[in-house]
């Protein structure tokens, strides 16, 4: 095995025994499944006519490698100088240092180094990269390379538990042609992580890279993650998506988090954000922007599922299943009368066991429980940890049917305030 930081500053020898000058950088194709080394990059040392150059040396024309130096089977003057090419990948400029996403890991980790396999195909080597060094062990070798003998550095290696990740298992971030930031593995592997796992990883990551992320994914996922992400960086999330963008993804955050998300932005910017929106749902968010923060009312979904209270069984499970969207948090189905006042709630789990004709009004908890839009905080938490409760109506001055808190609510407040 060998690692990129052993590898930079090696001396380079041609087919003449004359030294050309150090290995400065390694070119590689950024190949599908793993990248794949096609130049050593060498410094040359210069004259007093010429400028340092870096030569390109392609690994067909070296003869041997060691921990010491590389000679070429070629003369210096059969070298070219390497000419910047945007679909290689330089393995010490674009990605040591660098963040990459570990899937696995669900986290964002640093590039302290470059393990490389090499391989002898057709009598000549090839070099792939192996893996990615973020542990102390790459940071080590950095740093020591050069000042103490080689094997010390690796016994010293051998006392420390390595930590790698394999290329495959990796997302990173590399520049594309424009040097802006992009995914160079597919961002499905990125969405199908939970909203919280991913919200951990942007949180962690730079405002530009943070940006490339947000682009290679679509706005369901963008609003799932912006409900979990730190309040604090949502509104610069949201100003780098620009305004139309940003509208999209609002819509399709729920009404409890995108109010949430708006009043933490200036009223100009929100203004503009609603104003963009769909109309009817802009209403929505508007009405919840009047509550306050710390009351029952701000902290309610208005997505939530109500039917009629003259209903039975059969009625509501045809009524739930012609529904396009059920709330995310569906544990609860309230009951309304004709003026759309609360007239009780039904556990889920009962109408999945009960008969079809039985009427809803003989499913609902007892007592009915439900909170002023005006309740403060402190008394919903107090509900909620009294009778053990999973979501609680929020109900206006006219008993009118307003949203719903649900226990996630809850834990969300509570982590906020510890």
């Amino acid at each position: 095995m060998l690692y990129l930081s052993e590898l930079i500053g090696l001396p380079v020898y041609d087919s003449s025994g004359k030294k050309i000058g150090k290995v400065s950088e390694l070119a590689a194709i950024p190949a599908v499944p793993r990248p794949r080394v096609v130049f050593f990059l060498v410094r040359s040392a210069g004259d007093q006519q010429k400028r340092p150059v870096s030569l390109a040396v392609a690994l067909k024309d070296v003869n041997s490698l060691s921990s010491s130096a590389i000679r070429l089977e070629v003369s210096q003057e059969k070298l070219s100088v390497f000419q910047p090419d945007e679909g290689l990948l330089l393995l010490r400029k674009d990605l040591l240092d660098q963040q990459i996403i570990d899937v696995n890991g669900r986290k964002v980790v640093r590039v302290n180094d470059l393990a490389l396999e090499d391989r002898t195909v057709d009598h000549r080597m090839e070099l792939w990269i192996s893996s990615v060094d973020i542990g102390l062990t790459g940071a080590l070798r950095r740093l020591f390379i050069g000042a103490v003998p080689r094997y010390w550095l690796r016994k010293l290696e051998s006392q420390i538990k390595p930590t790698s990740i394999p290329w495959e298992f990796v997302n990173i971030l590399e520049p594309d042609p424009r040097r802006q930031l992009k995914l160079n593995i597919s961002h499905k592997v990125l969405a199908n992580l939970h909203p919280a796992d991913l919200a951990d990883i942007m949180e962690e990551l730079a405002p530009k890279e943070r940006h490339a992320v947000f682009t290679t994914l679509d706005d369901e996922t963008v609003a799932e993650v912006l409900s979990e992400i730190e309040p604090r960086l949502r509104p610069a999330i949201l100003d780098s998506m620009g305004l139309a963008r940003a509208a999209d993804v609002v819509e399709e955050m729920d009404p409890d988090a995108a109010a949430d998300l708006l009043a933490d932005l200036p009223e100009e910017t929100a203004t503009e954000l609603l104003q963009d929106m769909n109309r009817e749902e802009a209403a929505e968010l508007g009405e919840l922007l009047e509550f306050a923060e710390n009351c029952a009312g701000g902290l309610m979904n208005t997505d939530y599922v109500a039917v009629p209270a003259s209903a039975n069984v059969d009625s509501a499970r045809q009524l739930i299943s012609s529904m396009p969207e059920l709330p995310e948090n569906f544990t609860t189905i309230f009951l309304v009368d004709a003026g759309g006042k609360l007239a009780g709630a039904v556990p889920v789990g009962k109408l999945i066991v009960a008969s079809g004709k039985t009427s809803l009004l003989d499913l609902r908890s007892d007592p009915i429980l439900w909170v002023s839009s005006d309740s403060p905080e402190k008394d919903v938490v107090e509900m909620f940890d009294k009778y053990n409760l999973l979501s609680l109506p929020v109900v206006e001055d006219d008993h009118q049917l307003a949203g719903s808190i649900t226990v996630d609510d809850i834990i969300t407040l509570l982590c906020r305030k510890s």
